[in-house]
């Protein structure tokens, strides 16, 4: 999810490694421009969360359903950011 959303970053000319600062640029030019809903930043925000807790938090442990979900929700936003990056492609 974080490379897909990357990627429109990457296409406006601007490089950023934070994840929290990827989906605040969504937020701020495309989600309030309604170019993109915001339950796909509020979607971008709850999986960095769980991330970030995978990655430094010893006591968490993802169950099996919660990975299948993550799985299944990053297809679903990439196929969101790729029809966002169509869109912006098309309108310049």
């Amino acid at each position: 999810m974080f490379h897909s959303a990357r990627a429109i970053l990457f296409h406006d000319g601007y490089r950023e490694k934070s994840h929290a600062c990827v989906a605040r640029y969504l937020e701020e030019k495309y989600a309030r421009g309604n170019l993109i809903e915001k339950k796909w930043i509020d979607l971008l925000d709850h999986q960095r969360s769980i991330r970030h807790d995978n990655q430094y938090d010893l006591s968490f442990f993802a169950s099996d359903k919660e990975a299948i979900n993550a799985v299944e929700a990053a297809a679903v936003f990439l196929t969101r950011m790729k029809k966002l990056l169509t869109h912006i492609k098309k309108s310049k």
